[in-house]
């Protein structure tokens, strides 16, 4: 447990709290980009997938596949899943080090959609076939 971590101290602040399972939990997000953002976190302090075991990554995924059936069946029609790691960027009120994966009610058009993914298509490049003989080969 990191005392300085607001994941490992949530327990305390019970009224966020959606599910708690023997080693994971599901919350709301605070703050939140849409109506129904959850976050879905180990109970222990973990900071990369890697550092996860077993019985951890199969409960997380098994809340992730649960949570999203909820948020389509009772939300909206569509869904976020994201988990990012950027040990560059400080801890602060929207970073977090402790891993956890956001899980984001979406349609189409939305308000994100509106402020900043109506951009994509301009940041999405084609990959070129030296990039990909690089990649493939940095990364087999």
């Amino acid at each position: 447990m990191d005392n300085t971590c607001p994941f490992c101290t949530i327990d305390k602040e019970k009224t966020r709290i959606i599910e708690k399972g023997k080693h994971t939990l599901v919350f709301l997000s605070n703050p939140r980009l849409m109506r129904g953002h959850l976050l879905v976190a180990p109970i222990k302090h973990r900071e990369k997938l890697s550092q996860l075991t077993k019985k951890e990554i199969l409960e997380l995924l098994q809340m992730l596949v649960k949570y999203e059936e909820k948020i389509l069946k009772k939300l909206a029609p569509g869904c976020d899943i994201r988990q990012n790691y950027r040990p560059f960027i400080p801890q602060g009120k929207v970073k977090v080090n402790h891993l956890h994966f956001h899980l984001q009610p979406r349609s189409n058009k939305d308000a994100v959609y509106k402020k900043s993914q109506i951009k994509e298509n301009e940041l999405f490049k084609d990959l070129a076939k030296e990039e990909i003989k690089s990649l493939v080969k940095l990364l087999k």
